[in-house]
């Protein structure tokens, strides 16, 4: 198994953060559509669309900046037939042409604390959740598998060609988010270079890890002993945090 890490989501960038509760809890914001023209666009999920994880009779207004609530989102990934799609001749999606089946793809997400009704300012980087590889290859118009895709927002938007990753049934959207913080990363992770990472720039430990992980990449690589002992440190720490029952996901790290 290769475990690859995607920072997904809104951030920074785009004003409004996912929420993460005192227990945990969160719900998963995608980012806005950015080329929205303001025509009517059938199927097109809005913000307004979006159900709360742990009470679905619940929209997620609340968390949305009110100029959003008819604006388009870019639902993707999604935890319901558990696809992710991007297009590897874009520089930061192009690692994900060397998925194989059974890798694992991990979700990294930028969440904001939530508490008695509003934001408390505390954010931090969390893993919400990931797709073990069943299929990842060329996704186009009418081609078998194609239907798989049909929850996809790549689909949805009518995206003639994308490069599409569908999961087994060891996908899981998180029951609670893992922490991301900088003890863990210098336990798991390696830049391209397989050097730890360099904490030392002046940034703050939020930053340094938006700036690793701002490219889809290979993290580790079971076949190597050392690797694997990584990938299992991961795989502990996301059962500590969320339950055996969500590191599934890494069940073949050996």
């Amino acid at each position: 198994m290769r475990i690859y890490l995607a920072n997904v989501g809104s951030n920074s960038s785009h004003g409004a953060f996912s929420p993460i509760f005192d227990d945990g809890a969160f719900e998963f914001l995608p980012i806005p559509v950015s080329d929205w023209d303001g025509q009517d666009w059938p199927g097109a999920v809005r913000y307004r669309d979006l159900r709360s994880y742990h009470h679905p009779e619940r929209d997620l207004l609340r968390y949305v900046p009110p100029r959003w609530h008819d604006w388009p989102c870019h639902n993707d990934p999604e935890f319901a037939t558990f696809t992710y799609g991007d297009y590897p001749d874009n520089g930061r999606a192009a690692s994900l042409a060397n998925l194989e089946r059974g890798d694992a793809l991990l979700f990294l997400a930028r969440l904001e604390g939530w508490a008695g009704g509003q934001r408390t300012g505390h954010a931090g980087f969390y893993l919400i959740g990931g797709l073990e590889v069943e299929y990842a290859g060329y996704v186009r118009q009418y081609s078998p598998e194609q239907p798989r895709f049909a929850n996809n927002d790549h689909a949805i938007r009518g995206d003639q060609e994308f490069w599409g990753v569908g999961g087994s049934d060891r996908s899981r959207r998180f029951e609670r988010a893992v922490p991301v913080n900088r003890d863990l990363c210098e336990q798991v992770f390696r830049d391209r270079n397989g050097r730890p990472w360099n904490w030392g720039w002046g940034a703050s430990d939020l930053a340094t890890i938006s700036s690793y992980t701002r490219s889809i990449r290979c993290t580790m690589d079971t076949g190597d002993a050392a690797q694997r002992r990584r990938a299992g440190v991961l795989h502990n720490w996301i059962a500590r945090h969320t339950g055996n029952h969500d590191a599934e996901l890494l069940a073949a790290v050996p």
